[in-house]
Order: structure tokens, then C-alpha cells, then sequence
């Protein structure tokens, strides 16, 4: 299927080659705000940020372009931008559903559905292997630095939360090549140092750390790495999650999503292959006997996250990048940052695997570690069984809900009114005191510990406590009773609301 455009030939669904014609896309449909300049130093992009989520919820919100941005008090050219991935309806852009409409909870389940169909039945993703260009044609090679031209300071980096340790690269991909691991690609976040110095911060057991300790334990002093920034929105989402195992091919994955091979290219300094459609590569070396302070630095459960006193750094021995590169700032903990459909499908599909009565699955991603999954359910307890399930094999689920399969999971009110009228905190509850949490969990007693619940919310049965029957609920009355009604209101809601001031 070829993408679809709109009147003035302007691609406005993907699968993108590119982040800036992702970032073409969301102007084209009005979801892009454009600005002439951000004053950072008093935290106007940080503001804004939160002002979009408070006024357009989590994932709703508008992306935002600043064409310049003043940082330690000079005026550093850009664009930056934030909040890409700010509604569901960018995931059906990202992935192709046309047409794109503004129902955003419409657009999740289409991209859910098309994802479905292409990953396997126990949820891994086809695997593309990826295409080497030539360097000529590499649109990250367009401008290269070496030497004393180097200075990754002088780029638009923000300092994103007055209490972080400094300016943050909070949106780039470390690539790191193994001989006998393979490849990975993991977001970690990245703090400037110097003009050639950037420390790393990859969290014990993520692959990253484990790259680095294998090269140690093999004898090495040193690893060779490249720090990818402004990918395509695909590539970028499968360096984001978590869906390959250590060793396994993030490029191979991006490309079956992708539908095609993603074009990588070698650095300039090394053999590490980089996507060549990046707005910019930041090629260097890691030491493993040295390290420096790291952090603090805002994280994705929205508080502060740790100062590391002697972390990982990269020597930075080249940067490459387009013409005047694009800057994807992610206002970590703040905003949306990814694509999250290829997620809730993988941990469905994997789950589904050993819950036979699952019918889908969504982490809240304002709420990280509130996990709802929707149920078939027949017998007593097949709520929690299934709720326990899940709860001991996804460690970022710390509450566990689980609701009956005419819940819509994506609605935070109707799972709330799920819990409100079909949940028995004393019958429909099971806590365990000790369970594998991720490093991040700022409740967490200590490090990666957390006790974990799971909140069965489904209409419990006689045998389970609950009541002989459960009454109707109003709306399916109506709804059964009238069903063109609602249609009918549609129909004419634009013209009832015309003179209502909404904002």
C-alpha cells in the first residue's frame, strides 16, 4: 500500500523514511506548533511541555518546534523539537492506517490491529536484515567533524529540570557492536561534560551494560560507540523497547516494521553501522577502567533520578550530521516519547501465550507501572490467575488491574468504574511483598525490589463472593433500546457546539 498524501502531495502517512518527514507529516495535519524561540534558561520549553500535557492529557497533545533555543545564556540555533509522539494518532501515521483520523483511542487499536497481523503469534516481530549504503548517499555524512572542530556543546542540548546535573542528550540511540553478542542499540541518557566528553548512564543488567562488561571481562580497555540522534520514528521506538533479547537486532526489527531494509552505514572511525537516514551520529571511544559523575537527571516515572558518581563516559573523536539537523529533545517523564503500540502487542502476544482467556494488554504510560489487561473470563478465578500471571512476567507492571473484555483498556474512566463497581478489595486482591522491579522505581526499598499487586476488577462471580447477578449497566440499555441515537448526535454535535467556547 503506498502511504497515503494529502492535496499538496505531502506524504502524511508512514511508514517514514526519516524523522523529518514524520515531523512534515504532523504539520501537514495541524499536530505541530511552530515557534521562532524558547528561552531554556528560564525553562520555557520545560513549561510548555507540561502546560501541553495539562491542557491536552498525555496523548493528546500537539509536537512543538522551536527554531531557536537560548541555552547558558546564548541563542543556539535548532530546530528542536519535543512531543512527537504526543497522541495515538501518530502511531497510525507512523505505521501506515489510512486515513488518520483525530480519534486517537480509534487510530491506537488500528495500529494495534495492523501490528497484530504482522508479528507472529507469540509476539516476535519479523526481522529484516538491514541494507549497507554507500557513504555518498548517507544523508547523516553530509557534514563531518573531527579534530578541533568538534564541540558538541555548541548544539541545541537542553538542560530539561532545574535540579539536573546539566545539559542532556535525552533522545539518542548508543550503538555498540560485539563479536560474539551482536549488536545493540539502547537509549540511555547521555550528559554533555566537555566539548568532546559526553558521560553514559546504561542502568546495570540493560544490554548496554552488559556490552561493556563482557569487552571487560575479555581484556579490552575500551569500546568503540556511536550515539545515534533524530532516526526515523520506527527505528527510534525498537531502540526505545524492549523488544528483542540482548544480542538481537534492533536494525532487523525496525526493518520488518518498516517493511523494508533500514540503509545503515559504517562510521567514520569505526566499522559500528549507523542508520543512514539520522540527523546525527556522535562517533567516540568508552573506557572501561575510567569513569566521572553522572546526573542527576529527570526520569521517565517523572521524578528526579539518581546522581551517579562514577559512570560510563565517551571520548568523542567525530560528529557527523545533515545540513542544519533537526534536534528531537524527549522532556523525559514529561512526555510521550515512542511509539508504544509495538509494546502493548508484543507483551500481549507473549502473554497470551500461557493466559489463554487474555484479550489485550496496555501500560499506562502516565502512570508507568499500572498495567490493565481485559479478560474472557468463565470461571472463578480466572481474574487473578490471569492478573498473576502477567504481574510475575513483566517487571515494569506493578499494579496489575484486570478487567472483563467489555472494558475498553484504553479508557482510564471505565477502568476506573470497572474498580469502582466490580472490584472486592478483601476477595479480589493479591499482594506480593517481593518482586522484581526495574532500577527506576522510585518507591522501591531498594534497588530493583518492589512488592506488586493485582486488582481484580471483573464482575465477580457468586462462588468468587460476589453477588447472584450484577444489574445492567444504563448506557448498554440505552444503547440497545436506541441505537441511532448517538449517531444522530454525532451527526450534529459541530453544529450544537459552534458558538461554545472550548478553551
Amino acid at each position: 500500500m503506498m502511504p497515503m498524501k494529502d492535496d499538496h502531495n505531502q506524504q502524511i502517512t508512514g511508514p517514514f523514511d526519516s524523522m523529518r518527514d514524520f515531523i512534515d507529516a504532523l504539520e501537514a495535519r495541524g499536530r505541530l506548533i511552530r515557534i521562532k524561540e524558547l528561552d531554556q534558561d528560564k525553562f520555557e520549553a520545560t513549561a510548555l511541555a507540561y502546560r501541553l500535557v495539562d491542557k491536552f492529557g498525555f496523548t493528546g497533545g500537539p509536537a512543538f518546534l522551536a527554531e531557536r533555543v537560548k541555552v547558558d545564556g546564548k541563542w543556539i540555533e535548532g530546530p528542536v523539537v519535543a512531543n512527537l509522539f504526543g497522541g495515538w494518532d501518530t502511531e497510525a501515521m507512523g505505521f501506515g492506517i489510512d486515513p488518520v483520523t483525530h480519534d486517537h483511542k480509534a487510530m491506537y487499536r488500528a495500529t494495534m490491529e495492523k501490528l497484530e497481523t504482522i508479528a507472529a503469534t507469540n509476539g516476535d516481530f519479523p526481522k529484516v536484515a538491514p541494507a549497507v549504503v554507500d557513504k555518498s548517499t548517507a544523508q547523516c555524512k553530509e557534514i563531518v567533524l573531527t579534530g578541533d572542530d568538534i564541540d558538541i556543546t555548541q548544539y541545541p542540548f537542553l538542560k530539561c529540570n532545574p535540579s539536573d546535573g546539566g545539559r542532556y542528550i535525552n533522545a539518542g540511540s548508543v550503538i555498540m557492536e560485539d563479536p560474539y553478542l551482536g549488536r545493540n542499540a539502547g537509549t540511555y541518557r547521555c550528559q554533555l561534560k566537555d566539548k568532546k566528553l559526553v558521560a553514559i548512564n546504561p542502568e546495570k543488567g540493560q544490554h548496554g551494560y552488559n556490552f561493556l562488561m563482557m569487552a571487560k571481562q575479555r581484556g579490552e580497555k575500551s569500546v568503540k560507540a556511536a550515539i545515534v540522534l533524530g532516526m526515523d520514528p520506527i527505528t527510534w521506538t525498537a531502540s526505545c523497547s524492549k523488544l528483542t533479547g540482548m544480542g538481537e537486532d534492533e536494525y532487523e526489527v525496525a526493518g520488518g516494521m518498516l517493511g523494508k531494509p533500514l540503509n545503515i552505514v559504517p562510521c567514520e572511525t569505526s566499522e559500528i553501522m549507523v542508520p543512514a537516514n539520522a540527523e546525527m551520529v556522535i562517533e567516540g571511544e568508552i573506557p572501561l577502567d575510567e569513569f566521572i559523575e553522572e546526573g542527576p537527571h529527570g526520569e521517565m516515572y517523572g521524578y528526579l533520578g539518581a546522581n551517579r558518581e562514577a559512570n560510563f563516559f565517551l571520548n568523542i573523536e567525530c560528529i557527523t550530521h545533515r545540513i542544519k539537523p533537526v534536534f528531537y529533545n524527549n522532556h523525559t517523564g514529561v512526555l510521550r516519547g515512542l511509539f508504544t503500540a509495538p509494546m502493548d502487542v508484543f507483551a500481549y502476544l507473549k502473554h497470551k501465550q500461557t493466559v489463554w482467556m487474555l484479550e489485550g494488554a496496555h501500560i499506562v504510560g502516565d502512570a508507568m507501572g499500572i498495567y490493565v489487561i481485559s479478560v474472557n473470563k468463565r470461571f472463578a478465578g480466572d481474574g487473578l490467575s490471569a492478573g498473576i500471571a502477567v504481574m510475575g512476567a513483566n517487571f515494569v507492571a506493578k499494579v496489575v488491574i484486570v478487567v472483563d473484555k467489555d472494558v475498553d483498556i484504553l479508557d482510564k474512566t471505565e477502568v476506573l468504574h470497572a474498580i469502582a463497581t466490580r472490584w472486592q478489595p478483601s476477595t479480589a486482591t493479591v499482594i506480593t511483598p517481593h518482586a522484581r522491579a526495574t532500577l527506576l522505581e522510585p518507591s522501591a526499598p531498594q534497588p530493583r525490589v518492589t512488592s506488586k499487586a493485582v486488582i481484580d476488577a471483573t464482575r465477580q462471580l457468586p462462588e468468587e463472593g460476589g453477588p447472584q447477578s450484577f444489574p445492567p449497566l444504563s448506557r448498554d440499555l440505552f444503547e440497545n433500546a436506541f441505537p441511532d441515537s448517538l449517531g444522530w448526535v454525532d451527526e450534529h454535535l459541530d453544529e450544537f457546539l459552534k458558538n461554545i467556547v472550548t478553551e
